[in-house]
C-alpha cells in the first residue's frame, strides 16, 4: 500500500515538529563515536576493542554530563544495525526496578538465551549502577561470569565507591572527567548557531562556569535562559539559575567586613529576598573569595573552619537566618581579630 503525497508530507513535518519540540540535550545527543567531543584516549581504546572484536565489560564512571551514557549509546549503535538493536541490547537506568528479581529474571533470561544466526554478543547496559542494592549487584556478579561467552555488560556510575570490588575487578574502568572549556565553547557555539541564540561573550563563559564541566547543565541552561529571556548574557544566565552575581558577592563581602552586624544583616536579607539567592550558593562563591583574599594565614584558617561549620549545618535543614547571622558573625570577628594582628 503506498502512501499519497500529502499523507508523507504530513509525516514528514510531524518528525520534524517531534525533532524540533525535544530539549537539546536529547536532540544535539551524539549519535556516533566520532561525534563525542572529549576523553578521546578512551573512545579510541573502545574504537580499537570493537575493530578487533575484543569488547570487555565495561565500567564507565564519573561525574553527570560527561558523555559516559553517551559513549556506550554510540558504540552499541556501531555494533549493531537498527533492525537488530531491539533484540541485542537490554538498557535499564535507575528508574527501572532493578532489585535482586530483576537480575535473576529478566536480565539473566535475556544474558542466557543465545543468538540464532547473528555473530557476536548482546550488550547489557545497565545505567546508574550505583543505585542498585548491595545484593543485586553480588546477583549480577555470577550471571556476568557465567554469560561472558554471549554477553558483555556496561555498567555505568556516578560514584565508583558504590559499586563492589567483586565487580569492579571483572570489568575495564574508564573514568570521565568534567569536561574543559576549550572542549566545550565549540559544541555550544555550534548549538547556538543552531538555535540561532544571541549570546553574548560573557553570557557563553557565565555559561561554562556554572556548568562545571558538565555539558548536560550548560545545555539546560543555555536552554531555559533562551527561553526565559530571548538573549544569553551573564546576567540572565545567573538569574535564570537564580545563582549569585559576582557583583553581588563583592557587595555581601564588602557589608560584612566594613558595616555594623545591623546594617550587614539587614543589606544582605534584602538582597536574598529581592533576587531569591540561597545562603548555600552565596557561601560556595564566598568561599573562593576568601582564597583571593590577602588575610593573615590564622585569620583565614579561622574563618574557613567557621565557613565549613555553616555549610555543615545547612546541609542538615537548620534555619537560614540564624545561619546568615553566623556567618556574618564570623566575618566580623574575622575583621576584629585582622585589627588587633596589625
Amino acid at each position: 500500500m503506498e502512501t499519497s503525497a500529502p499523507e508523507q508530507q504530513q509525516q514528514q513535518s510531524a518528525a520534524t515538529a517531534k525533532i524540533r519540540n525535544l530539549p537539546w540535550v536529547e536532540k544535539y545527543r551524539p549519535q556516533t563515536l566520532n561525534d563525542l567531543i572529549s576523553h578521546q584516549d578512551i573512545l579510541s581504546t573502545i574504537q580499537k576493542f570493537i575493530s578487533e572484536d575484543r569488547l570487555p565489560h565495561l565500567l564507565l564512571y564519573g561525574p553527570p554530563g560527561t558523555g559516559k551514557t553517551s559513549t556506550i549509546l554510540a558504540c552499541a549503535k556501531q555494533l549493531y544495525k537498527d533492525k537488530e538493536f531491539g533484540s541485542m541490547v537490554l538498557e535499564l537506568n535507575a528508574s527501572d526496578d532493578r532489585g535482586i528479581d530483576i537480575v535473576r529474571g529478566p536480565i539473566l533470561s535475556f544474558a542466557s538465551t543465545r543468538t540464532i544466526f547473528k555473530k557476536g554478543f548482546k550488550l547489557v547496559i545497565l545505567d546508574e549502577a550505583d543505585a542498585m542494592t548491595q545484593d543485586a549487584q553480588n546477583a549480577l556478579r555470577r550471571v556476568i561470569e557465567k554469560f561472558t561467552e554471549n554477553t558483555r555488560f556496561c555498567l555505568i556510575c556516578n560514584y565508583l565507591s558504590k559499586i563492589i570490588p567483586a565487580l569492579q575487578s571483572r570489568c575495564t574502568r574508564f573514568r570521565f572527567g568534567p569536561l574543559t572549556p576549550e572542549l566545550m565553547v565549540p559544541r555550544l557555539q555550534h548549538v547556538v548557531e543552531e538555535e540561532k541564540v544571541a549570546i553574548s561573550e560573557d553570557g557563553m563563559k557565565a555559561l561554562v562556569t556554572l556548568s562545571s564541566g558538565d555539558m548536560r547543565r550548560a545545555l539546560n541552561i543555555l536552554q531555559s535562559t533562551n527561553m526565559a529571556f530571548g538573549k544569553v548574557t551573564e546576567e540572565t544566565v545567573y538569574t535564570c539559575t537564580g545563582h549569585p552575581l559576582k557583583s553581588d558577592i563583592a557587595n555581601i563581602l564588602d557589608w560584612m567586613l566594613n558595616q555594623d552586624f545591623t546594617t550587614a544583616y539587614r543589606n544582605i536579607t534584602e538582597l536574598k529576598t529581592l533576587k531569591g539567592l540561597a545562603l548555600h550558593d552565596i557561601l560556595t562563591e564566598i568561599h573562593l573569595f576568601v582564597h583571593r583574599v590577602d588575610f593573615p594565614t590564622s585569620v583565614r584558617i579561622h574563618l574557613l573552619t567557621k565557613m565549613a561549620d555553616i555549610e555543615y549545618r545547612l546541609s542538615v535543614g537548620t534555619n537560614e537566618k540564624i545561619q546568615l547571622s553566623s556567618l556574618i558573625a564570623a566575618f566580623q570577628v574575622t575583621r576584629d581579630l585582622i585589627v588587633t594582628e596589625a
